[in-house]
């Protein structure tokens, strides 16, 4: 089972909206004027164009790895160059298409959040050599002052050879360059003993400023731009959004909807996966290689999704989190009559949705 990197993404980028994450950042002060180096492992989606084309030999998804080195010119902007090895798949070809990425970004930190947008140029040098302009979006969870995890993802849009346009999610992690660890304050002298005098009330002090008094806070250092509960700490929504999809590759015999035990296993995969997650619903969808008749291939298509759904009921998730439906020969993912576009256009595909949770700004 294939799980797009979109579901791994989201659900490992849930802990950074946590209050650890930003009571170890470093202010975007101690971090004006500091070289940052990085590592990363990426996903990687070519545009369908390509997949269906024989000039890109069929490429399709696939995963790559990479290094950044970069500036901070001040508390928001900065720049990077970016250099990253691909490995792609391709749906005609036995090997995989290998390449390289070099890159120029410019990068925009918003204030007070972990949060950066950035732009840039890409030069590729795979199957063919091509240029491309970036736009993306990333998170940083700083361990300390000077080691962060992130998360990022972009979008390349074609500048030649095409208007195709690809996408990607970066994880990695971030080294910074001169960051100083904060120094313990010098403790204030003895104060000198005076004369006993009427108690006071204590004066109220409220040291984040999210409108909650120190006495009654839970969740000290909460970010100011957050809104908070009567204890101190962050509200949250919580919403159902898609979070991915997943290839299941169970092979039919002919004109057979029945999932043999020797194709058990993926579907056993994504059973698991949504009873680890017990929010989460799927879409079970049947597609059919494009021989025959196509009505009987829409019939055959529902069938085959319908086998699935059913084994997933079988495992223990509930009837009423699955939706199954057939597509036929409506969606083929590759063009032509050879055996191995058949072979790619018969597939099972789940698309899978959970439970998104953000902070609520004020």
């Amino acid at each position: 089972m294939k799980l797009k990197i979109t579901t791994i993404a989201v659900l490992a980028a849930l802990p950074f909206f946590s209050q650890s994450a930003i009571a170890n950042s470093p202010t975007a002060q101690e971090l004006d004027k500091k070289v940052f180096g990085s590592v990363f492992g990426e996903m990687y989606w070519t545009d369908r164009r390509k997949t269906r084309s024989a000039e890109w030999d069929n490429v399709n998804e696939g995963w790559g790895m990479g290094l950044e080195l970069g500036y901070r010119i001040n508390q928001n902007w900065g720049v990077r160059a970016e250099y990253a090895r691909q490995s792609l798949k391709s749906e005609t070809q036995n090997s995989r298409i290998g390449g390289d990425r070099y890159g120029l970004d410019a990068m925009y930190h918003l204030d007070n959040m972990n949060v950066y947008i950035l732009a840039g140029l890409k030069h590729y040098e795979a199957n063919r050599s091509f240029d491309a302009a970036n736009i993306g979006v990333g998170y940083r969870h700083f361990l300390n002052s000077g080691m962060a995890l992130f998360v990022e993802g972009n979008r390349y849009q074609a500048l030649n050879n095409g208007s195709w346009a690809d996408a990607g999610i970066k994880v990695g992690a971030s080294w910074i360059f001169g960051a100083q660890t904060a120094v313990a304050p010098t403790p204030a002298p003895a104060p000198t003993p005076v004369t006993p005098v009427a108690p006071v009330a204590p004066a109220v002090v409220d040291s984040d400023g999210d409108g909650v008094p120190d006495n009654m806070d839970k969740c000290p250092n909460t970010p100011r731009a957050h809104k908070v509960d009567a204890e101190g700490c962050t509200v949250f929504t919580e919403t159902m959004g898609r979070v991915g999809d997943v290839d299941i590759e169970v092979r039919f015999g002919f004109d057979s909807a029945v999932v043999t035990a020797d194709q058990r296993t993926e579907v056993d995969q994504l059973a698991a996966f949504m009873k680890r997650f017990p929010e989460s619903s799927v879409v079970i969808e049947g597609h059919a290689s494009n021989t025959g008749n196509p009505a009987y291939n829409m019939r055959l298509s529902e069938r085959r999704a319908k086998a699935v759904a059913d084994m997933l009921i079988s495992q223990g998730v509930a009837a009423d989190r699955i939706t199954s439906k057939g597509f036929g020969v409506t969606q083929l993912r590759v063009q032509g009559n050879t055996p191995e576009a058949h072979a790619a256009n018969q597939r099972i595909e789940a698309k899978v949705t959970a439970k998104i949770q953000e902070p609520v700004l004020r």
